[in-house]
């Protein structure tokens, strides 16, 4: 006995003459359709290698006693598993052109000349440019040829701080100039989140064993402020300059209020710092006049006794005003605590990871081109340089991490833009015309509201001066500290192509 076997079921022939039809065998008369529950006891499946119709979704098959078929390579149920184990290659999850599926340790991304060290728990790249002993990179295009041994240095090293989504990277066109500018060490490090500095788990942070009472988050801006410290001590120096691009600035300011002795200058980069909207000067242009109108009233008040009762109860309901504002700041504090954690936790899930990872998979490219004045100056080398700590495992996590210790960040102190005219240091602010993240006319109002500071705009520049005019950015610098320290070098800049 035959049957047809096709996707519509299986066919028993009622006479045993058989047709042969395109190469397979077919019945000579309308067959009756037998349902799964109905196959004979005793056969079972075999294929036909040789029907055509097997290649339009239709297999001529016979059944066959097991004993007579009992050389068959395969059986029904290792067909029917060989159909369920073909399953579709998975496409490989890429953000930003970077391939996820194969995410490495920090260290086995490292560069030839990168370093690593270990400051409360976590493992910090760094790169070190010493005047003295420079090794000659590829990728440099600038370099400063002295004109006279006999020339002065500085003297003091440089601590390079990088911005948000950047590295120490963005520092490598201009970190060997500005050693031979210096005549020191030049320092670039990256912070945690960024670069390949170690991802860690604040949680679990610091390790067992650590003296720290109070556990500091790693990505905090003062763990950063207090890597800067560590690492002037790491260069045996009492002080140093610190130069701090965009978010950098921050840091460098904030490492100037926590040690000030140990700040030499500051070159403020594209300074990602809000200016004050009200100038010191116009503050206590108002201040002299409160102090007069209350000398007014205190003589008005000697003079009319109504004018004094009407005063008492006036400072009366602003104390109970006073009051009122108090409990209601409190009330404030209280929900913006609970909406900050809220808005953690939120962050930490699976939600806010993959959210982190879809912004830097749609903007990251995006930004860095908006970053330059002229895109079309960018190389593939430049978006290497910036896509590859995506390679790092945790990255998207220690993103995420970042965004919660800056939305968290509660300190006791002042506002910085508040403290900014307590600067006493020589603070260098450079900036593009056309930066379009950070506008050059909150660089302008910060040089008036930071006592002595000077002020640069590099024309026909972007948000990253130290990249894209980097001849030019070198140039201010020297002059910078040239007149700052007395330093009479006579460098020249040339470009080598």
């Amino acid at each position: 006995m035959y049957l047809h076997m096709s996707i519509c079921g299986a066919y028993q022939c009622s006479s045993p003459q058989l047709v042969l039809f395109g190469g397979g065998w077919c019945p000579p008369q309308p067959p009756k359709l037998l349902l799964d529950t109905e196959r004979p006891i005793g056969f079972r499946l075999q294929r036909s290698g040789k029907s055509q119709l097997a290649l339009k979704n239709a297999a001529l098959v016979k059944f066959v006693p097991k004993a007579a078929a009992a050389s068959s390579p395969s059986s029904p149920a290792d067909f029917s598993e060989q159909l369920l184990e073909v399953k579709p290659k998975q496409k490989s999850q890429r953000i930003a052109g970077i391939d996820q599926d194969e995410l490495q340790d920090p260290k086995l991304l490292a560069d030839p000349d990168s370093c690593f060290c270990e400051f409360k728990g976590v493992q910090i790249h760094h790169k070190i440019c010493d005047a003295e002993s420079l090794a000659s990179n590829l990728s440099e295009e600038i370099t400063i040829s002295r004109v006279s041994d006999n020339t002065k240095s500085v003297g003091f090293p440089m601590i390079l701080l990088h911005g948000f989504g950047a590295s120490l990277f963005s520092w490598n066109r201009v970190m060997k100039p500005l050693a031979q500018v210096t005549g020191s060490k030049v320092l670039a490090f990256d912070r945690p989140a960024f670069g390949l500095t170690s991802r860690v788990d604040p949680e679990s942070h610091p390790p067992p064993g650590s003296e720290d009472v109070r556990p500091l988050n790693p990505y905090s801006i003062m763990f950063s402020v207090l890597a800067s410290l560590y690492f002037i001590d790491f260069l045996a120096a009492d002080k140093a300059i610190l130069v701090g691009h965009s978010a950098g600035s921050l840091v460098a300011v904030d490492t100037y209020f926590e040690a000030p002795e140990r700040v030499a200058a500051m070159v403020l980069v594209a300074p990602a710092i809000l200016a004050p909207l009200v100038e010191q000067n116009f503050a206590r242009e108002n201040q002299r006049g409160r102090n007069n109108q209350k000398q007014k009233e205190h003589s008005d008040s000697d003079n009319y006794p109504i004018l004094r009762i009407f005063s008492m109860l006036s400072k009366l309901t602003k104390h109970i005003a006073q009051a009122i504002m108090h409990v209601l700041k409190g009330m404030g504090d209280m929900i913006s605590s609970l909406y900050k954690k809220a808005l953690s936790a939120l962050l930490r899930s699976a939600i806010g990871v993959m959210l982190i990872r879809m912004i830097i998979d749609k903007f990251g490219i995006a930004a860095i081109r908006n970053s330059w004045y002229d895109s079309s100056q960018i190389t593939d080398h430049v978006l290497q340089g910036y896509t590859k700590p995506l390679r790092v495992k945790g990255w998207d996590r220690a993103l995420v991490e970042y965004t919660v210790a800056m939305l968290t960040d509660s300190s006791s102190k002042p506002p910085l833009a508040k403290r900014l005219s307590e600067i006493s240091c020589p603070v260098l602010i450079v900036t593009g015309d056309s930066d379009r993240l950070v506008p050059s006319w909150n660089s302008e109002r910060l040089s008036r509201v930071i006592p002595g500071s000077c002020l640069e705009v590099i024309k026909n520049c972007g948000h990253l001066p130290h990249e894209e005019k980097a001849e030019e950015f070198v140039s201010t610098v020297e002059k910078f500290l040239r007149r700052t320290f007395g330093a009479s070098q006579e460098q020249c800049l040339q470009a080598v192509t």
